[in-house]
């Protein structure tokens, strides 16, 4: 949700709303006394008219859910008034869980709370602040979205299920997301195993090392066909095997290292 383009296209889906576009604050912590508990956002947002919005990832059941709401509103709203403000000036606030499992035990996709006048539904308080519950327990498919529905399906996914086909253009969008992320913490660590091999003194003494080190880099994106493990074993240019140390790296296959090599 750190991309703006995903956060939006929750909020438009989870709220029926359009919305132009979204700032988001990953992971932000409101503490405002140190005897006073405070809390760590896991994504926070707003849009184009100062609407707030926090949306928190919850797996384990938690029987305090509705209070914890309550006291993340309220924390919001505290960072968000100054001193000598009006309270007209408070925003509206919305604050959604994304639970796996059903936190009301109703069979509903989308619990939705806002104050009312207890004597008379019709009676809205005003107050700006409304607090959702998604569940990927859902059952009530026949009032509910199927974008929603398709989406909380997604969530409930184990990792092969969460690849396959949604039929759904959000879905596939945050598929591509999280393919890029996995790339690039991949990629990361193969840089960091690179960086390690530069600075071992095998790196830096016999070529049979470095032509290991190209292997082993090598077999981490695929197996290694014979011909191109005894060619490269058998590379006695330090040079060479430098330039194919750092290839090994970039590419994405053995068989594209062997056209680039």
């Amino acid at each position: 949700m750190l991309d703006e383009e995903n956060c939006r296209g929750l909020l438009e889906m989870v709220l029926g709303i359009a919305i132009s576009r979204v700032e988001v604050s990953q992971e932000k912590s409101i503490v405002y006394h140190p005897e006073y508990t405070g809390i760590r956002l896991d994504v926070y947002a707003r849009d184009e008219k100062n609407t707030r919005y926090n949306i928190e990832m919850q797996v384990a059941r938690k029987d305090d859910l509705g209070r914890r709401a309550r006291y993340y509103h309220s924390q919001i709203d505290m960072e968000l008034l100054l001193r000598g403000g009006d309270y007209a000036e408070l925003p509206d606030t919305f604050v959604i869980f994304i639970c796996d499992f059903d936190p009301f035990g109703e069979g509903k996709y989308c619990y939705t709370f806002e104050t009312r006048c207890v004597e008379d539904e019709c009676i809205r308080l005003g107050e700006g602040s409304i607090s959702i519950f998604l569940s990927t327990h859902g059952k009530n498919e026949e009032v509910t979205s199927p974008e929603l529905v398709k989406f909380l399906r997604f969530v409930k996914a184990d990792l092969d299920g969460s690849q396959r086909e949604f039929g759904d253009k959000y879905i596939s969008q945050l598929q591509q997301s999280i393919r890029c992320i996995k790339e690039n913490r991949m990629m990361e660590e193969r840089y960091m195993l690179f960086e390690e091999m530069l600075r071992d003194e095998r790196a830096e003494g016999k070529a049979e090392g470095k032509a290991e080190d190209v292997l082993n880099l090598l077999e981490d994106s695929g197996p290694v066909p014979d011909d191109l493990r005894v060619r490269i074993m058998s590379e006695k240019d330090m040079e060479v095997l430098k330039r194919w140390l750092r290839l090994s790296v970039e590419v994405s296959s053995p068989e594209e290292f062997l056209k680039k090599m």
